[in-house]
């Protein structure tokens, strides 16, 4: 019965979680005390909490996680500012006469917003915002307006400069090198948030390919779902203008990872003061006050919620958790690829319940360094967890864009025409689990080229 403790742990502080407990200290509460119980009772080691400090310490001192702050205010600051209306402004006069050119316009302001905030829910509130009503003017249906608008803002999870990236990056990193560790292996390989972001470009520029695709396809195929939109005359320098500055901060962001010339923390850097530098004109000192303030309540949200994950990990390593998680993917029945596609079906699951943040620090510690013990590649597990969330973010009726969308919609449109809008994409997302599955060279090539 000992033996089972850790699955215990877990069972319960999923059960807290369900009943509305706050995150950080459900984790950290749960874990308290079963240790004390453990300690009474004489089946737990009291020596594995004298490592506690030592953890917290580090992340403290994690220079990777210092990234976190910055991401934040980068993204807050381009989600308050007028920056994305805008750029989404231009783009529609750009797009607006061709079928469906509307929605390509929102698919590619998403893909810019998710790139910059990271967070799919700010993503999702903000396009549905700005682009559902002149959507729904434009004699759009509903469904694959709301549709369209879900999918764009889930692709925070997959795009990069991502928070879920840096934040899974920093997770799997520790994970591999557990897993090698556990293999004899004492000189570990590393993998960085950098190989995660280089990762996750082929299969996200591929989702927004398949979501501009299919909308084009509608309109061609049903105008009437997607008509062509009259729009005033292209004012080529305001385009120019409100296109180019946040293409470029995001591009020297993201490229300055990529190329080895910054960390993801220096990048992190640049792009937030880049982002205030581009909303200057835009933000007085209560916007200022309220963006810092946003940035500042998710940063500690996310460091809280690490904190917690900690102390469950250390008193769920120190009850064994590891090695029964171990014993139990080896006698599952299909070996390594069945292992594979528990964890991928037990992670969709929990999205339906959990946020990113909570099942990066909970569940990929526990299952990542089994999975790559199991030869599983890092980089590739990265991106088909990111993926997997961002499809469980999407999937009736629980997915979290699905609620946010719902809470800026119009009374007007049902939520079953918001689900039923969603479906298309959900299949996309599928399809390119399923690719990547078969392909993993679709996540480890370009991560293998530039950093061989």
């Amino acid at each position: 019965m000992i033996e089972y403790i850790p699955l215990l742990m877990v069972g319960v502080a999923f059960l807290l979680l369900l009943l509305g407990y706050p995150v950080a200290l459900t984790l950290a509460g749960t874990a308290l005390i079963a240790a004390l119980l453990g300690i009474a009772g004489g089946t737990f080691d009291s020596a594995f909490l004298t490592a506690a400090p030592n953890r917290l310490f580090g992340i403290i001192s994690n220079q990777t996680l210092i990234a976190v702050p910055l991401f934040v205010l980068m993204g807050v600051i381009l989600e308050k500012s007028k920056i994305a209306e805008r750029l989404l402004s231009s783009m529609s006069n750009l797009f607006g006469p061709l079928p469906g050119g509307l929605g390509l316009a929102v698919t590619v302001v998403g893909m810019l917003m998710a790139a910059s905030t990271g967070i799919v829910g700010a993503t999702v509130v903000t396009m549905g915002l700005m682009s559902l009503p002149s959507m729904l003017k434009a004699k759009y249906d509903p469904a694959l307006a709301t549709g369209a608008i879900c999918a764009t803002g889930t692709l925070g999870q997959i795009i990069p400069p991502s928070i879920a990236l840096v934040l899974l990056g920093d997770v799997l990193s520790n994970a591999y090198q557990q897993a090698q560790l556990s293999q004899g292996i004492f000189n570990p390989k590393t993998v960085s948030v950098g190989d995660l972001f280089a990762g996750a470009i082929i299969p996200g520029l591929l989702l927004v390919v398949l979501y501009a695709t299919y909308l084009m396809v509608t309109a061609l195929v049903k105008p009437n779902r997607a008509p062509a939109v009259e729009t005033t005359e292209v004012d080529v320098t305001q385009l120019l203008l409100s296109i180019f500055p946040p293409l470029i901060l995001i591009l020297a962001v993201l490229g300055s990872i990529l190329l080895g010339v910054a960390t993801p923390t220096e990048a992190a850097g640049v792009g937030a003061l880049g982002s205030l530098l581009l909303a200057a004109r835009s933000l007085g000192l209560t916007e200022l006050k309220q963006i810092t303030q946003s940035a500042t309540r998710t940063t500690s949200m996310v460091f809280f919620i690490l904190i917690g994950a900690s102390l469950f990990s250390l008193v769920f390593r120190g009850y064994g958790g590891d090695e029964l998680v171990q014993r139990i993917f080896d006698d599952m029945p299909g070996g390594r690829i069945g292992a594979m596609i528990v964890v991928m079906l037990v992670i969709f699951l929990l999205g339906f319940i959990l946020d990113f943040i909570e099942i990066t620090f909970v569940v990929v510690p526990i299952v990542g360094p089994v999975l790559m013990a199991m030869g599983f590649d890092p980089i590739w597990l990265g991106i088909m967890i990111a993926v997997n969330l961002q499809t469980s973010f999407l999937t009736p009726p629980f997915g979290f864009a699905l609620f946010y969308l719902r809470g800026v919609a119009p009374k007007s449109i049902p939520t079953v025409q918001i689900y039923r809008g969603v479906i298309p994409f959900i299949i996309i997302q599928l399809a390119m689990l399923c690719v990547l599955a078969w392909q993993p060279n679709l996540a480890t090539w370009l991560p293998s080229l530039l950093y061989s």
